[in-house]
């Protein structure tokens, strides 16, 4: 790995770490693009630098906010499916490097299956992520909030509360079911499960904008210690790639974390809904580069 390619890593890590500090999410889901779009790091390298390197933003955003007892509660309820998940998912990315090139679309030669696959869930998550984020962000513009916490609808007992006695009960095992397609993605994508969180613990679960940020924040922690470990399993972690996206990244999500809590929750929503929609337009570009 030369000078110039370790700059490039640090900085892209840097504004990943940004991203993390600001909304929670974790920042993976614009990594593992601009490492193996713009930098060109094989696709397995870029998910588990992913999986690797949010554990410095997510470490040092936590430090930065407060984080009491009751926001422990629901990490560690979904903390069981989100190991299985990453775990599956991990797996399948491995099966999916094993197998080689395959033919599609009107390409004439063969395409990498994982770095399609990954990419094609990349592209799918994001463009519907944003659109919908977006959407929300205009509606409540508009004074006409979507209805949030409808999961909590779902009766299928035991149940739990969301972090604190008054909270509403919500279903331990459709709070696993989530954990487990959270850990999947992460463990798939090398993203920390926070592109799908955020949104999650806020129209799903019906948490406060703030609160979901530090809800998410303790999860993506949980899902980087299990991702890394599921990727080193696999061979997927370079350690010069990770230490240098580990120095920006954590520098980044120093300055985000400062930032993040002046903004208001609709702020923070319409900056997160731009700029999952920037990332899936880079990578929708990427996919057809591959197909055609």
């Amino acid at each position: 790995m030369d000078a110039e390619l370790i700059c490039g890593v640090a900085f892209a890590g840097a504004i990943v770490g940004f991203a993390s500090g600001v909304f929670g999410i974790g920042g993976g889901f614009l990594l593992v693009p601009v490492l193996n779009i713009a930098l060109r790091v094989p696709i397995e390298f870029a998910v588990g630098a992913g999986a690797c390197q949010v554990l410095g933003p997510a470490t040092t955003s936590l430090l930065a906010r407060r984080v009491e007892l009751n926001d422990l509660r629901l990490p560690l309820i979904l903390s069981g499916g989100l190991l299985a998940g990453v775990l599956a998912g991990a797996s399948t990315l491995d099966q999916a490097e094993r197998t080689g090139t395959i033919a599609a679309g009107v390409a004439d030669h063969g395409i990498p299956l994982a770095e399609f696959s990954v990419l094609l869930a990349y592209f799918v998550l994001l463009t519907s992520l944003g659109i919908f984020a977006l959407f929300e962000v205009r509606r409540s513009a508009a004074n006409q909030p979507l209805r949030a916490g409808w999961m909590a609808r779902w009766r299928v007992p035991p149940y739990t509360a969301m972090t604190g006695s008054n909270d509403p009960q919500l279903s331990i095992p459709i709070l696993t079911w989530f954990g487990l397609a959270v850990g999947f993605v992460s463990g798939f994508l090398g993203m920390s499960g926070g592109l799908i969180l955020f949104p999650g613990l806020i129209y799903l679960i019906g948490m406060p904008t703030q609160r979901a940020v530090i809800g998410t924040l303790v999860i993506v922690w949980l899902v980087a210690v299990q991702s890394t470990i599921a990727h080193a399993w696999h061979n997927h972690i370079d350690l010069k790639l990770v230490a240098a996206l580990l120095v920006g990244g954590t520098i980044g999500a120093r300055l985000g974390s400062e930032f993040g809590p002046n903004l208001r929750g609709r702020q923070v929503r319409y900056g997160y809904a731009c700029v999952v929609l920037l990332a899936g337009f880079v990578v929708g570009i990427r996919l057809l580069y591959l197909v055609v």
